[in-house]
């Protein structure tokens, strides 16, 4: 009989081999290997430095803010003793009740939040509009404007305190002072350079067809960004309110130069102005208190800062 010889046997496709090698986690590069996270000994030394790289980074963070609400909480003597002492003897709540009364907290937090509010929403409204018209509605002459815009971010900040003060000091055309007045902060932070660069590159990357098929609704410019592009940039809209927030609550120099009547200055400002002849106990309880709504503030959009990172990106 004549025998029938066995086909020859044929080698697995490339692709499934490299399927092969994805899956057993041979070809995955990684800072350990999956070989030594496989052994017992491996694992538990992995979790001990993962763990311990962790708790040094929480210690960095946050250690400075535990010394600085503990410190306030210590009486004066124990808190310029030296060595320091980690936890207070006797833990008090005194200096935060003084601070309070004492250096006016409840005004001069009110002067915060009515200056960064009105600064926060005149950014909102003229930034966007700007960045709006700079991207989708294309001016004549908008790229140079986009540019002398661009080009303010190159000056230091510091060069223009004498030109603005001047400007706010006696108003152009109306010749009237804005000192001691909350529009002396809003308006010199409507002029945000970057925040209104952040905005435009955001609306560069919204499709086009969008607000074509908005126009074939029947929807003018004003309509399509109320109803169409402000929905969509939720998440850069939150990272600029944050940025505008945060700058006029920790702004100092442009403060104090606005306002010289102290009913009317910000707790940045009152907390320098009001701090001579109180004790350091007192102080940084004051510090305490004025960092809480910034603290908070975060807590609250955290999810707009991670959100805001890949806000230039927008599906297709």
């Amino acid at each position: 009989m004549t025998q029938i010889a066995p086909p020859p046997r044929q080698a697995p496709p490339a692709a499934e081999g490299a399927t092969r090698r994805k899956t057993d986690g041979s070809s995955v590069r990684t800072l350990v290997s999956p070989l030594a996270l496989a052994s017992t000994r491996g694992r538990t030394l992995y979790w001990i430095v993962f763990s311990g790289v962790v708790l040094a980074f929480v210690l960095a963070f946050l250690f400075p803010v535990y010394w600085m609400a503990s410190g306030a909480m210590k009486s004066p003597d124990e808190l310029v003793q030296t060595p320091p002492t980690l936890v207070p003897k006797s833990w008090s709540l005194t200096a935060y009740t003084d601070a309070w009364d004492l250096m006016q907290l409840p005004t001069h937090l009110w002067n915060t939040v009515v200056q960064a509010a009105g600064a926060w929403i005149l950014q909102l409204v003229f930034c966007t509009a700007a960045a709006y018209a700079l991207s989708k509605l294309r001016p004549a002459f908008g790229k140079i404007i986009l540019g002398g815009i661009l080009a303010t971010l190159m000056v230091p900040a510091q060069a223009l305190l004498v030109p603005k003060y001047l400007t706010i000091a006696d108003l152009p055309l109306i010749h009237t002072s804005l000192l001691n007045d909350p529009l002396g902060i809003w308006l010199p932070a409507v002029a945000n350079a970057f925040n209104l660069y952040l905005l435009k590159r955001f609306f560069d990357q919204i499709p086009r067809d969008v607000l074509e098929a908005a126009e074939i609704d029947g929807a003018g410019k004003l309509r399509t960004l109320w109803s169409i592009l402000l929905p969509m940039s939720r998440p850069v809209l939150g990272v600029v309110s944050i940025f505008a927030l945060v700058a006029v609550w920790q702004d100092f120099l442009w403060p104090l130069m606005v306002f010289s009547d102290t009913d009317k200055q910000p707790i940045s400002v009152a907390l320098v102005q009001l701090s001579q002849n109180i004790p350091l106990s007192v102080l940084i309880a004051a510090m305490v208190i004025a960092s809480i709504p910034m603290v908070l503030m975060f807590l609250v959009f955290q999810r707009h800062i991670i959100a805001g990172i890949s806000a230039g990106s927008t599906k297709g």
